[in-house]
Formats: structure tokens, C-alpha cells, sequence
């Protein structure tokens, strides 16, 4: 054994000790280590990594669908998928994100019955390297919890076996009131096995059984599916739930020294194998509890910017930044190694908990109810005083935009694309939603077969019903399509994009919403400046302090400016970028 994994043999048992320190084990933390090395492979495929490198560019934008997104009668959707990425949107995105691709039983696709295998109504693992070969692959380690019809459950269930010992249990006595959790179920199951009466914790649905990570046996389990998964082509895993992996009765349950440790620990084995591999970790939660996941840059490599979507949203429906603006600015940058992914549209709703403490009760209340007289759903959690409190809003983003607070209006395309503008900017990587992409409304249909209001934003396509919508002018999928694509076809070629590149808020009221970015060479900066209202607004472009001896452009029309003191006119919902680095469209 190499000198190197030697010492990160001893990094593992340490890890391991902290994790494991109050819990009686079977075996040594040394076997478990030596075992997680031999699962991973580690001796014979080591590689020497630097510590707190940027594995991403302004080159990265990743796209996120569910592999059934597109679909066609003729192929698998797998296929049909790959073949939409690279004839209609695979010259912006390098990377793509599909949605639990596994065989599943509910909760489409997040209540996982066999982790090995692709579900073979998508396609095969043939179909999944296939993606990977072309585009930086991103897929869910759904981590928490499985599916209540997995064989691992039903060993549990026989009391032998694989999984016989996998599950968390409590007693319905046991001390629960602290509990944190996103929905209003109970949070037992009453379960018949071989071995009496057990009630199974279920953190999210009753068909989704938690894990319990106190058994060694399951993280040997789950290196073995991350070996896997990288031998399949994933580059960049999405930890789903990882804030509830790690359970002690009387406490909350909740983002535990002993959870953060094993995103560590999964890190130190990903990295040693895969040293360009990212970890994004999925923790719909209060956004001081969310950056926690960075840790001290050894955690996360980024984290998913909850907050953003609900305060963008609320700027855009109210025509006021002062929430947003806050936020931004308390916002600390990332260190390099890490980084935020920016999203404002997902296969979930728009989650409200990491708005709570930066909107008020009431800001929270009017947005749901613009929301809800937009066709959208609202999704609720029980609060520990028992109160039921809005969890989500299920909605599809370009029909969030139909209008502010005060009723529908005629915006509806140009809000939409101011969200995106923003968005593309902000410091961190992008990823947009395929149906933001193509501009898909509320799914009506969708939501009344299934009664799941996630179900409102989950539309499949036909591919042939998709390429006559973004092909006829007549509809606006062609128009959100394009522009979106401009958009990102400039973004990616500015440096001041960098995920990690200098970002300042700028002070221009609250009708105006900007910020400065920087290149991390100093050598490009980009001004970019949004209408967040419905009307007609005036930039002075003085309270800019551009420097006059360089030459600025403003980088969405192409054009110069030439006035560097006088102010410019901002339609309704307009962004600009301007920028000291001229941009030559394709």
C-alpha cells in the first residue's frame, strides 16, 4: 500500500471514529475503512488530487430534466433525450443533470427500488454513458431514503438478508417534538416483520423508508453504488435529503455533526478515485443551515441556492429588491473548491423554509396567494407548535411571470427572461430547468391524473409536438427558447462569469437591481443592471464609475456605449450587461 493511501486510510478512521464514536460497532473502524478502500478501489486507481481547485468554468450551465422529459414512440427516452440535447440546446450546455433515472415506485423517481439498474422504461446504462461521452453527467444519490418495495425493505421486513438491518426505527413513545420535516404525514410506519411490530421512520412519504446510517453496513452499501455510478460516467453528484441522513431520538434530526461528516467522508473517497468529480449537496432548508454544507471548503463542492427562487420571484412580482439586494449582500463568497449553483426553477416547487427569515409572515402570504392565482399549487409542512405552514409552490416558472402582485399584465415574456438574465449572472454555476428552457406552462392535465402538485411542472413532451411548438413563431416556446440560448451563448464566454469571480451588490434603489462582476485576472468587469418593474426606468450610468479611458459595451445588444456619463432608458424588465470587453455574436 502507497505512502498516500496510508495516510488516507488514517483520514477514513478518524472520519469514521467521529461518525460512529457514540455507537457500539462489530467491527473496527480500521476494517471499515480498509473495506470503503477496497469498494472504491482505491489502491489500485488512486489518484494524487490539489486540494481546493475549481472543477468549473463560465463554460458550465447544467441542464436539469427527467429522462423522460422528451419522449418519442419510436426510441427509448434516454435516446430521445440525448438526441434533443445535441440537435437543439448542446452548443450552451456542457452538462446535464437527469433526474433519478432508477426503477422507482413513487414519487417519481425519489423513492428508488433498485440503485443498480436503469429503469427500463428510460432506457439502459448504455443509454446513460452515452449522455456521459457528450455532456459532464449529474445525477441523484438519493441517500436518505428507499422505497418501502425494494428488495433491501422486504429483507427487512423477512429479517434476513441485505438491508435486514438498513432502516431506522423509533417507538411511537419515543421523544419526536423537535422533529424538522417537510410534510405532514406521519412520521412512523407501522410495519409487520419477522421480528415483531416496528415502526419505520419515513422522513417524506410512507413509501419512503429511511436508512439508518448507524449500521456501517449502509455507507459500505453506498460507496459501493458511487463506485458504480462513476463507472457509469456521473461526474457530479447530487446528494437529495442529505440534511436528514443522520437520526437521534430527542433531537431535531436535522443537519447533525455526524450527517456533515459523512458528506466529508464520501468526499475523501470520491476524490480519491475521481479527483474532478462534484458533490452538490440538496438541503431545501434555512439558507444559514444551508451553507453550512461547505464546511471549511472540505464538504460540498457547492451547494444549491435555495434562497434564490423565492426572493427572485418576490422582486419580480412586486417590482421591490430590497429582499433580494439583503440577501445578496449578506451572502459570503465561495472559496475556491467550492461553489453555488444557482437555479430558480426546478422538478420541485419553489421552496419557502429558505425564505423564512429573510421574507416576513406577510411578504411569504402575499406570495403564495399571487402564486395561487396564477394556477398554482401550494404544498404544506407542520410546524413544531403543529401549525401548517407553506412548504412550496408548485408552479411552472414562466407561469409564476404572468404577472405582480397586483394581477395578470401584458410581461409575462419579459419577466420571465429578466429572472433568467440574473440568474446567469449571479456568481455560481447556473442550472436551468428544461421547462424553463422551452418556456412549458402548468401541466393541468398532468396534476389532475396524478393529484400531486409537483406533478403541475413535470409535463413530458412528445419530441414531435416539442419541435413544432419552438419552431412556430406564433408561440412563445420558439421566443424563450432563442433568447435564452442568446443569453447563455454570451454568458459563457465572459470570464467575469466565473463561478468564482468577484461579485459586489450595487446601491440603486429598489426599482433598479445590479451587481459588478470581475474577472479573477482583473481584467474583464461586468455591470449587470435589471428593471425589476413594469415600468420604464432611467440609469445613470454616472453612479457607475466606468472608467472612461476603456471602451464599454453593453454585452446583450452588442452595442457600444458611447456616453459613459448620461444616463440610458430600461424597459419594462430589461437587463444589461455592460462590460469593458466587447462580445461578437455567433
Amino acid at each position: 500500500m502507497t505512502a498516500q493511501v496510508n495516510w488516507l486510510k488514517e483520514k477514513l478512521v478518524q472520519q469514521l471514529g467521529f461518525i460512529y464514536k457514540d455507537i457500539p460497532l462489530e467491527q473496527s473502524t480500521q476494517t471499515i475503512a480498509q473495506d470503503l478502500i477496497n469498494i472504491m478501489r482505491i489502491e489500485q486507481e488512486y489518484v494524487e488530487f490539489e486540494p481546493y481547485s475549481n472543477h468549473w468554468s463560465e463554460q458550465d450551465i447544467i441542464l436539469i430534466t427527467y429522462g423522460e422529459s422528451v419522449t418519442s414512440s419510436e426510441q427509448a427516452p434516454l435516446k430521445t433525450l440525448k438526441h434533443f440535447l445535441d440537435t437543439r440546446i448542446g452548443d450552451v450546455i456542457n452538462s446535464v443533470h437527469i433526474l433519478p433515472f432508477f426503477p422507482y415506485s413513487s414519487d417519481d423517481g425519489f423513492s428508488v427500488i433498485d440503485y443498480s439498474s436503469v429503469n427500463p422504461c428510460l432506457g439502459c446504462w448504455d443509454d446513460i454513458r452515452a449522455i456521459s461521452t457528450d455532456y459532464r453527467l449529474m445525477s441523484d444519490l438519493v441517500i436518505n431514503h428507499c422505497s418501502s418495495r425494494s428488495e433491501w425493505f422486504d429483507n427487512f421486513v423477512k429479517g434476513e438478508g441485505q438491508g435486514h438491518d438498513f432502516f431506522f426505527t423509533a417507538l411511537p413513545d419515543d421523544d419526536l417534538s423537535e422533529i424538522v420535516r417537510p410534510r405532514t404525514s406521519s412520521l412512523l410506519k407501522e410495519v409487520q416483520t419477522a421480528n415483531g411490530k416496528k415502526f419505520v421512520w419515513c422522513t417524506f412519504s410512507h413509501d419512503q423508508v429511511d436508512f439508518d446510517f448507524r449500521n456501517p453496513e449502509v455507507l459500505k452499501a453506498f460507496a459501493t453504488i458511487i463506485r458504480e455510478y462513476l463507472d457509469n460516467g456521473v461526474k457530479i453528484f447530487r446528494f437529495d435529503a442529505i440534511a436528514f441522513i443522520w437520526k437521534v431520538i430527542g433531537t431535531n434530526s436535522i443537519n447533525l455533526p455526524q450527517t456533515h461528516e459523512i458528506v466529508r467522508l464520501l468526499r475523501t473517497l470520491i476524490e480519491s478515485v475521481q479527483p474532478t468529480a462534484i458533490i452538490i449537496t440538496e438541503t431545501n432548508i434555512p439558507n444559514t443551515q444551508n451553507l453550512t454544507y461547505f464546511g471549511n471548503a472540505n464538504e460540498a463542492h457547492g451547494i444549491y441556492n435555495f434562497s434564490l427562487p423565492p426572493l427572485l420571484l418576490n422582486t419580480l412580482l412586486t417590482g421591490n429588491c430590497l429582499y433580494l439586494k439583503r440577501w445578496l449582500m449578506s451572502m459570503p463568497p465561495s472559496q475556491n473548491g467550492t461553489m453555488y449553483f444557482n437555479f430558480i426553477a426546478s422538478h420541485d416547487g419553489i421552496g419557502l423554509r429558505p425564505a423564512e427569515g429573510l421574507l416576513s409572515e406577510e411578504e411569504l402570504a402575499m406570495l403564495v396567494e399571487t402564486v395561487e392565482g396564477f394556477g398554482g399549487k401550494i404544498s404544506w409542512r407542520t410546524s413544531q407548535e403543529g401549525e401548517q405552514k407553506p412548504y412550496e409552490m408548485n408552479i411552472s416558472l414562466y407561469d409564476a411571470m404572468q404577472g405582480t402582485i397586483d394581477g395578470k399584465d401584458q410581461w409575462n415574456f419579459e419577466r420571465f427572461i429578466c429572472a433568467h438574465t440574473i440568474m446567469f449572472a449571479l456568481e455560481g454555476i447556473p442550472g436551468i430547468y428544461i421547462h424553463s428552457l422551452i418556456g412549458t406552462q402548468n401541466d393541468l392535465e398532468g396534476f389532475s391524473k396524478s393529484r400531486q402538485n409537483r406533478s403541475i411542472n413535470r409535463h413530458s413532451w412528445d419530441e414531435t409536438k416539442l419541435i413544432e411548438a419552438i419552431e412556430s413563431p406564433k408561440l412563445h416556446h420558439a421566443n424563450v427558447l432563442s433568447t435564452l440560448k442568446s443569453l447563455l451563448d454570451i454568458r459563457i464566454k465572459q470570464s467575469a462569469f466565473h463561478p468564482n469571480a468577484t461579485q459586489f451588490t450595487l446601491h440603486l434603489g429598489l426599482k433598479l437591481f445590479g451587481f459588478w462582476r470581475q474577472s479573477q485576472d482583473r481584467k474583464q468587469s461586468i455591470f449587470c443592471i435589471s428593471n425589476i418593474t413594469n415600468n420604464t426606468l432611467s440609469l445613470p450610468l454616472g453612479e457607475l464609475n466606468l472608467i472612461i479611458t476603456e471602451t464599454w459595451y453593453e454585452l446583450i445588444s452588442g452595442e457600444e456605449i458611447e456616453k459613459l456619463t448620461e444616463a440610458i432608458k430600461l424597459n419594462p424588465y430589461q437587463t444589461v450587461w455592460i462590460s469593458n470587453c466587447a462580445f461578437e455574436k455567433t
